[in-house]
């Protein structure tokens, strides 16, 4: 399986784990000229951006997706998101934003470990 498909299947895995956590899947893979959001998920009042980053397997003992995370993607996220808001009419004076990321590591058995941070990262200062 190439990195394509491992990355499509971890982002079907964070988007089928997410429903079962009762969040609605509004979009996946939203594409714009420098940017792509992974998944978009609404719960009650907020509005997840959803960044999936995974492994095939564990790279070392205590290391995790969640580290191949840097300054110049969340600036891609945030300014996506903007756009994605501002191309859906969302009105965020209505919603809590959040910022969340999926850290997946795939199993020998072909299941994926699951670290979800909510609010991984906000827009400020960007």
């Amino acid at each position: 399986m190439n990195t394509r498909e491992t990355g499509s299947e971890a982002e079907s895995f964070a988007a089928a784990w997410l429903i079962r956590q009762g969040w609605e899947i509004l979009d996946r893979n939203f594409f714009m000229k420098g940017g792509e959001l992974d998944i978009v998920a609404k719960k009650g009042d907020i509005l997840a951006f959803v960044e999936v980053r995974s492994w095939d397997h564990a790279f070392w003992d205590g290391g995790t997706p969640l580290e191949t995370i840097h300054p110049a993607k969340i600036k891609h996220i945030i300014k996506t998101a903007l756009y994605y808001m501002q191309s859906k009419k969302i009105h965020i004076q209505d919603l809590n934003i959040r910022f969340d990321v999926a850290g997946l590591i795939k199993k020998e058995d072909g299941t994926f470990d699951i670290n979800y941070v909510e609010g991984a990262f906000d827009a400020t200062g960007y």
